[in-house]
């Protein structure tokens, strides 16, 4: 990695020193088929644990995304203590989802837990996951300067619910409110120029959950 690109990184990801800890609960189409019994008892426990973790003041946010899979974002600052949290989870003892652990930095809504009785709603949940490759490493950090004006400009619309980024090169997450049109983010010039891939979900969670109301 050049010099260069190798110090905008790493002043990037000091800038960006996590405050939470993300962890994706990505659906699984090879996952073993169980008896309905088992698999309520699976699940009554996951979301025992949930309830569990959340009382603890760990886990602040929850939710599922249409069509399967999940989030659940923890207040830590350690990967590797939000992995012990989850090892008694039984759908995580039992590989009900591919699980991925990436440390959050919010710049835009702070994930908060929202205490019972709650109202669930649906947002749109976006996804940037960079690609470097030879044919654009060059033009990394001016890319990610334009992704980021761009998220600003987006955020002037007012439905913005939280936006933030995760570790080293892994990218980053907005949510909104409404529709989001996909041209609109493809528009991004991060996108549009080839350094982000895009991923757009239906999200499930509690009205509240990043302070909006």
């Amino acid at each position: 990695m050049k010099p260069l690109l190798l110090f905008f990184l790493l002043s990037w990801r000091a800038a960006c020193a996590q405050d939470f800890v993300f962890v994706f609960l990505h659906h699984r189409d090879d996952r073993e088929e169980l008896p309905k019994e088992e698999l309520d008892k699976i699940m009554a426990g996951h979301m025992a644990n949930i309830q569990k973790l959340a009382k603890e003041g760990k886990l602040v946010v929850a939710g599922p995304f249409e069509g399967g899979g999940g989030i659940f974002i923890f207040k830590s600052n350690a990967v590797k203590e939000v992995e012990q949290w989850l090892s008694d989870d039984p759908g995580v003892k039992n590989k009900r989802w591919n699980i991925e652990i990436q440390p959050y930095k919010s710049q835009v809504g702070q994930p908060q837990l929202v205490h019972e009785p709650y109202e669930m709603t649906t947002y749109q949940f976006i996804r940037f996951k960079p690609y470097i490759a030879k044919f654009n490493i060059n033009e990394v950090p001016e890319l990610f300067h334009k992704h980021d004006d761009y998220l600003k400009e987006i955020q002037k619309t007012g439905n913005v619910i939280t936006q933030g980024t995760f570790g080293d090169t892994e990218g980053g997450i907005l949510v909104m409110k409404g529709d989001v049109n996909r041209n609109v983010v493809e528009s991004d010039p991060g996108v549009r120029e080839g350094l982000l891939e895009i991923e757009i979900k239906k999200w499930y969670v509690a009205k509240g959950a990043f302070g909006e109301k």
